[in-house]
């Protein structure tokens, strides 16, 4: 996890080659947010990007960030299930307290991006609710969905903020598509949360942003 208003650089931050330009609806809606507030909080999930920090902080804004898929991939967090000891299961408790816990930091904002899809499901849901719990209530979160499981456009990918209407997207792993979600099945793992703006998009890629 990175620190408030860190400006390090690490992983998959190099120049802007392999990166793709995407109009994103909820992006665009996002940005205005971020431009029209000031002091805000911001909890980027996946691969740390250079360019974001720079971008958010420059913005006037504090940003934290969580690389949850590639760390639910880490081997050690699988262990043997009570009931069945040849069975692997997720030691959820222990990935939420070392890769979410903010130590009593909350946020206004949280770019969620597309990792519904790349979690495994025993780990989704305990995310989605420790974000609930560390979030304004009126706070934010721009989340990506894919449509299919397999297909272009379904590599792991970072998203990198620019300060037009599109992303600039990055493939930096090899991480599979888990899980698809329809528009009902996405507000059920949100249903603690206030409020859904769905976005149509002309690719597979749907954008929703979810107010707390």
């Amino acid at each position: 996890m990175g620190l408030f208003g860190s400006r390090t650089s690490t992983t998959g931050t190099g120049a802007s080659a392999g990166r793709t330009a995407r109009y994103s609806s909820g992006w665009s809606q996002m940005s205005k947010h971020l431009k029209a507030r000031e002091s805000l909080r911001l909890l980027d999930i996946g691969p740390t990007s250079a360019g974001n920090i720079n971008f958010v902080t420059h913005l006037g804004h504090s940003i934290y960030m969580a690389n949850l898929v590639e760390d639910s991939a880490r081997p050690d967090y699988l262990v043997a299930h009570p009931d069945d000891p040849q069975k692997k299961i997720y030691d959820a408790p222990r990935y939420l307290e070392e890769n979410l816990d903010f130590t009593d930091r909350v946020f206004d904002v949280v770019t969620f991006w597309d990792t519904a899809d790349y979690l495994p499901m025993t780990l989704l849901q305990p995310v989605i609710d420790r974000i609930y719990e560390v979030m304004e209530p009126g706070g934010q979160i721009l989340a990506f969905f894919h449509a299919k499981v397999t297909g272009e456009g379904n590599t792991f990918c970072r998203y990198h903020l620019t300060a037009t209407d599109q992303l600039e997207i990055q493939p930096v792993g090899i991480h599979p598509i888990r899980q698809t979600f329809t528009n009902r099945q996405i507000e059920g793992l949100f249903q603690r949360f206030a409020g859904y703006k769905f976005f149509l998009a002309k690719d597979t890629l749907r954008e929703v942003i979810i107010t707390r």
